[in-house]
């Protein structure tokens, strides 16, 4: 039979050719990929959202004044950083060591005492900060059940919405009471756990599996958005105060809702304008995986009993904690062992992870040649990449607590340790598309689950082994557990870990579609099966995929 006959895909010329002449506007966004527009939404979603997460991180120095229920803990950080800018000395002596000029640190604390208005103790200043990740973890599969009846595009945009609206509404609610702080941050954390489930299930209806790990990039986002957060606040505080913090950081998020619901949709073919080209190259690679996956009955059971989900949200939990304990702990940590003021402390805990965001793409871009040019095995380079984002790390961190006055070399391993975590987003993260591409988001929100836990595990157990925040045996303890957790949670992966599609990722099929009707067996078919078969050669297909329409990049 004549290739001609059977093609179901009409010609891409034919399509072109039709299109109405509506001014240039119409050439330029056909040049423009659609999947290049998600990939900039995804990737400008998650820099709002950690943005909107870690802002009151720096904002609460600048909001609580400095002796509030510290128990003298405070008070005495610039009595330690004073006797250490008159020692000069950048070695470990008598429990002080000195890098920064004299007056530096007096200066912060005279800095925060002007902006500090609220009482508030240590005690409700830390259930302010875990109330986000408490809820945060509670919405995880929430989200991934969400996402499958209402699609990517509204679960991810109202999330973000409400999250907006509640940064708006923080200075108001701490003049009322800082419950209300608690309660405006339990409803931004469980908003903002729908996100990554929500993206997650996009991507498997949208990008090609030799794109997915360059995709995955799109997710550090929120490396930028923390590194242009603490700098930013830092920058905010000193010259407008912190109030302006979350009217910043709120009505950027509302400005990103517009453009989100603008430009996103949750399949290639609700997209109105996506060249011919793009959504045929989409479907004929794509649809060999997923197989009319939206809507479909989630099985838990199968999600809950699967050994690689385990292996990928057991992993990920070392990664989060080693991650968190730079997040969390590492402002403390440069401030009163460092003793570097607040806008040092803001520039020096973000740069690393803006410069985490490029080497993300960079790790990605790697994996993506390794699997294209079957050097490895997919399962080999996801372990590869989750390797590099754990172990090493996970090895630099206890370099950090054993030369932690050695002030240029512990910021050249800090560097060097949160670029390397990123390298989880071509290994670990993007394991979760390829065993379900059809169930990425409810499998993403269990395994979130479980590796948000260390979240808020981290910073509490950071806190009951740190209680003088100046002793630096205390801050080795801090060190030494993330590398132990960061890597002893890989060696799980390296035994369990598998990309091969999982059994559980395809729908029951129907008994109507499975019956004797030839027109609704071929409407159910993809794509490249049908052409496949007609051909009778896949793998010429599979070479006529790159030329059909331009990669992702």
């Amino acid at each position: 039979m004549d290739e001609k006959e059977i093609r179901f895909l009409p010609s891409s010329k034919p399509p072109r050719a039709k299109l109405p002449k509506v001014g240039c506007m119409r050439s330029i966004t056909d040049r423009i990929p659609a999947r290049l527009v998600l990939y900039f939404l995804s990737w400008s979603g998650f820099l709002v959202s950690f943005m909107m997460r870690n802002d009151i991180n720096f904002a609460l120095v600048a909001m609580v004044r400095t002796n509030a229920g510290s128990n003298g803990t405070n008070s005495s950080v610039s009595d330690h950083c004073r006797s250490v800018a008159v020692t000069e000395s950048p070695t470990f002596a008598n429990g002080n060591y000195s890098t920064l000029d004299e007056g530096a640190i007096p200066q912060v604390i005279e800095g925060v005492e002007e902006y500090g208005e609220f009482d508030w103790d240590s005690t409700v200043q830390a259930v302010i900060k875990g109330s986000f990740y408490w809820c945060y973890v509670l919405s995880q599969v929430v989200g991934g059940v969400a996402t499958q009846y209402f699609g990517t595009k509204n679960v991810f945009g109202w999330s973000q919405f409400f999250t907006a609206a509640c940064s708006l509404c923080i200075p108001y609610a701490s003049d009322l009471h800082y419950g209300a702080v608690i309660l405006l941050r339990s409803i931004q954390g469980f908003a903002s756990g729908l996100t990554w489930p929500a993206m997650y299930a996009i991507v498997g209806y949208w990008i090609p599996p030799v794109e997915r790990s360059r995709f995955m990039s799109s997710f550090q986002g929120f490396s930028i958005g923390i590194g242009l957060t603490y700098p930013l606040c830092g920058f905010i505080i000193a010259y407008f105060g912190w109030r302006l913090v979350f009217y910043t950081t709120g009505t950027i998020g509302m400005i990103w809702c517009v453009f989100w619901y603008l430009l996103a949709f949750n399949t290639p073919q609700e997209h109105p304008r996506i060249t011919a080209n793009e959504l045929e190259y989409i479907e004929l690679n794509v649809s060999e995986d997923i197989k009319n996956g939206m809507g479909m009955k989630v099985p838990w059971k199968k999600i809950f009993t699967s050994v690689p989900v385990w292996a990928i949200g057991l992993t990920t939990f070392g990664r989060i904690w080693v991650h968190y304990t730079f997040i969390m702990s590492g402002p403390e940590y440069m401030q009163k062992i460092l003793c570097f003021d607040i806008k040092e402390n803001g520039l020096l805990s973000g740069t690393p992870f803006l410069c985490s965001y490029l080497s993300s793409v960079l790790f990605c871009y790697i994996a993506d040649v390794l699997v294209h040019k079957r050097l490895m095995t997919l399962t080999n380079v996801r372990k590869l990449f989750t390797a590099l984002s754990q172990i090493v790390p996970g090895v630099l961190v206890l370099l950090v607590g054993y030369l932690g006055y050695n002030i240029v070399v512990v910021l050249v391993l800090w560097f060097v340790a949160v670029t390397f975590i990123t390298a989880s987003y071509a290994g670990a993260m993007a394991n979760i598309v390829d065993i379900a591409p059809n169930l990425a988001g409810p499998v993403l929100a269990f395994a979130q689950t479980i590796h948000m836990t260390a979240s808020f595990l981290q910073p509490l157990a950071s806190g009951i082994m740190v209680t003088d925040a100046q002793n630096i045996t205390q801050w080795l303890h801090v060190f030494g557990v993330s590398s132990v957790v960061a890597i002893s949670c890989y060696l799980i992966y390296q035994i369990f870990g598998t990309a091969d599609i999982q059994p559980w990722n395809y729908p029951v099929p129907d008994a109507e579609v499975t019956s004797t009707d030839d027109s609704a067996v071929i409407a159910n078919q993809p794509m490249l099966k049908t052409i496949g078969m007609a051909g009778g050669d896949d793998e010429e297909d599979d070479d006529d995929e790159e030329s059909s329409s331009g990669h992702f990049k």
